[in-house]
């Protein structure tokens, strides 16, 4: 399930140092409410392998600057507490899932 987090939570989570997905979106983008079923089956196929959450760029401004967000959507991977990856944009679920593999 995804949970939708605050900056500070986010940075809880990544400071465990187990795998986490984090979708930067906004509620007025259109490929980011079409990634978000994509996001959320996927939340629920690895339930238990990582943590999947969102995080809203225009309520929670010092993080979407703290990862240099600049587009969205923006599925970053944190991985034992650092960033190790990102997806930029809408992607087919094939690719996400391929994303989410390479960075367990």
């Amino acid at each position: 399930m995804v949970k939708h987090v605050t900056s500070s939570e986010l940075e809880e989570l990544i400071a465990k140092g187990e795998p986490v997905f984090c979708d930067f979106w906004a509620t007025w983008c259109g490929p980011c409410r079409m990634l978000g079923p994509v996001f959320e089956e996927l939340s629920e196929k690895y339930d238990g392998k990582a943590s999947f959450v969102k995080v809203d760029v225009d309520s929670e401004e010092a993080a979407a600057r703290k990862y240099g967000i600049t587009s969205i959507p923006n599925v970053i991977a944190f991985k034992n507490g650092a960033q190790v990856d990102n997806s930029l944009g809408f992607v087919p679920q094939a690719a996400l899932e391929a994303f989410v593999e390479k960075n367990l």
